[in-house]
């Protein structure tokens, strides 16, 4: 789904797919190292409410249980059997709900948590992301003429990592032409024109800033005028590389690296329509979407995420359905704690590394802002089922 401050230095809506200081380069080789502890050594764990955590991890585990129970969840961890965790959830389900002594038990004793570094360091980013709200109408008009478009049928998303094992993860898209896939429009192919009169538009929206935010998010919410609403999920990239505009920003002196932030960036987009625009379609990369029933954002998982219990990881290195303990701080000046038991259910383009996470705050102008400002750093705990035991 989305990141608040990827629009800022690099982070891009998960899916989908936002940081006010600029990341360091990554080591050259990354590898994630685990070192088992107790739960007496995780720092609050006695503080968290394991009782709202635990219907999200019951999410997880719907898609937990298709995998067949010999293979790993994830190929190149063996030693992580889809069977060891199929056994975790299926202890969990006769948990009773909101039962705070029930699940603390289960958690304890059916994982072990594990201390997470990155080649030895523990210290890690995370920021948050959000999901944003929009105006818009199903008929265009001089208010509503910002298209909003579904994915393009010769639209074709290859996974790199079926070809080379170095690339697994990642992914790009193009189109299918003469027997070659070719790169797709970019954005501003797109806003000139190029996809009109494909009957692509789901919608229309009364601001061409919300599209973008909404593209970094990866989700979001459009209201319309007589009150009623749809949600709107992630359905593909034009598979251009996500070119981060703050970043951009900072490099050209519009905005100060110390005072970037999502709301920043907002303002100076608002203040410079012209450049604005020029600004935004730097970066080449589009989102599709499509119309969602029910419950959502939808998360890489394929779940719907939960408010302050959904976080997005490098799928490279942490499997779906990982309940993690997130030790890290609130933004702004007070440094008040964030730990909590949180599931992996989301990746990110920009969400690279052993240690690094994008935690969902949830919908509306609130959960902006927090997610806007988001920048912290902090540790975590993966919490491994007692069969699957952690690669050296």
């Amino acid at each position: 789904m989305g990141l608040a401050l990827s629009v800022v230095f690099g982070l891009q809506a998960c899916g989908g797919q936002f940081i006010p200081h600029q990341e360091k380069s990554a080591p050259a080789k990354e590898f994630l190292r685990l070192e088992a502890t107790t739960f007496d050594k995780v720092p609050g764990w006695a503080g968290d409410s394991q009782a709202e955590a635990l219907p999200v991890f019951l999410r997880s585990c719907e898609k937990i249980k298709t995998h067949p129970p010999s293979p790993s969840l994830d190929p190149d961890k063996e030693t992580r059997r889809a069977a060891d965790w199929q056994q975790a959830c299926n202890a969990a389900r006769p948990v009773r709900p909101g039962n705070e002594i029930e699940a603390q038990y289960f958690f304890e004793t059916h994982f072990t948590p594990y201390r997470a570094s990155n080649s030895g360091n523990t210290k890690g980013l995370f920021t948050g992301y959000y999901e944003p709200e929009l105006r818009g109408a199903w008929q265009p008009s001089p208010t509503f003429r910002y298209p909003i478009y579904a994915r393009p049928k010769d639209l074709v998303s290859i996974k790199l990592g079926d070809f080379r094992a170095e690339f697994k993860g990642q992914q790009t898209a193009g189109r299918l032409m003469n027997g070659k896939v070719t790169p797709y429009p970019t954005r501003a192919d797109i806003n000139d024109g190029v996809l009109k009169g494909r009957q692509l538009e789901l919608l229309w929206v009364d601001d061409a800033i919300d599209a973008f935010f909404l593209h970094v998010q990866g989700s979001g919410q459009v209201v319309f005028a007589d009150g009623s609403r749809v949600r709107l999920a992630f359905a593909g990239k034009n598979g251009h590389r996500y070119t981060p505009i703050g970043r951009e920003m900072v490099a050209m002196g519009y905005l100060s690296e110390k005072k970037v932030s999502l709301q920043s960036i907002r303002q100076w987009l608002e203040a410079n329509p012209i450049a604005g625009t020029e600004m935004m379609e730097r970066n080449k990369s589009y989102v599709f979407f499509r119309l969602l029933d029910g419950d959502g954002p939808i998360g890489a998982q394929g779940v719907a995420l939960t408010p302050g219990r959904s976080l997005a990881v490098d799928r490279k290195h942490i499997s779906l359905g990982t309940p993690i303990w997130l030790n890290t701080t609130e933004p702004g000046r007070s440094g008040k704690p964030l730990r909590r038991l949180v599931i992996a259910q989301d990746t990110g383009s920009a969400i690279r590394g052993p240690v690094r996470g994008d935690f969902f705050v949830g919908f509306g102008n609130a959960a902006a802002e927090m997610a806007g400002r988001m920048n912290q750093g902090g540790t975590y705990f993966l919490l491994l089922p007692k069969k699957a035991l952690p690669q050296s």
